[in-house]
């Protein structure tokens, strides 16, 4: 009898533990309720005890979510706190951020910017209003607030990427247009020195 007794424990153990984890339609036992049992409104639901009769309402004025509190001027507007544009970017200019800034550029700006940053996109090619180059006297000397800021908002025939472009991205895209300036515009001093013996220069 014993032996039998050992078996049937044995074997309802092993079938218990196979149970374990398996979905279950019964609701889970909560011995300690706290708030899963409480009073609240559900969306859309009326409650008397306001003016209009609804439950919902708007956050006090001046909230702002966590992780959302935009007190970087410099950072989110490309100002700063007089108001003036920024002059130099408020990041580093790192690889990492050059890279990202390369990626973004090729897939919002180059278009109609070219990938080299002369105004001559593929859709320009194709009829439309010709982008300014970055090239130029103008460009290479506007502050950098002034791209940020034109990304943000947009000027003239160029719409806002305010909401395609992230503020972390537009400032990535700002350090890689002034990598194309130089780019276009360097210099023998612009060289290392490891690799200047393997420039050709042309008389």
């Amino acid at each position: 009898m014993k032996k039998i007794g050992i078996i049937v424990l044995s074997v309802s153990a092993i079938l218990s533990g196979c149970a374990r984890g398996l979905p279950k339609e019964d609701p889970p036992i909560r011995l300690l309720q706290n708030m899963y049992s409480q009073e609240k409104y559900k969306a859309q639901a009326q409650n008397p005890f306001f003016e209009d009769g609804s439950a919902m309402r708007l956050p006090v004025s001046g909230t702002v979510a966590r992780g959302y509190l935009r007190d970087d001027v410099a950072y989110y507007e490309g100002k700063t706190k007089d108001g003036d544009t920024l002059l130099l970017a408020p990041v580093a200019y790192t690889m990492e951020t050059m890279l990202r800034g390369q990626e973004r550029y090729n897939i919002y700006c180059a278009p109609c910017h070219s990938r080299v940053g002369d105004g001559k996109g593929t859709v320009v090619e194709r009829g439309y209003t010709p982008a300014p180059t970055y090239h130029d006297n103008r460009m290479r000397n506007v502050p950098d607030g002034h791209i940020y800021l034109t990304i943000t908002n947009g000027i003239r025939n160029m719409p806002s990427y305010r909401s395609q472009i992230s503020v972390e991205d537009r400032w990535a895209i700002v350090a890689y247009i002034r990598a194309l300036q130089r780019s276009q515009h360097a210099t023998v001093a612009d060289v290392p020195e490891s690799m200047r013996r393997e420039l050709q220069v042309k008389q």
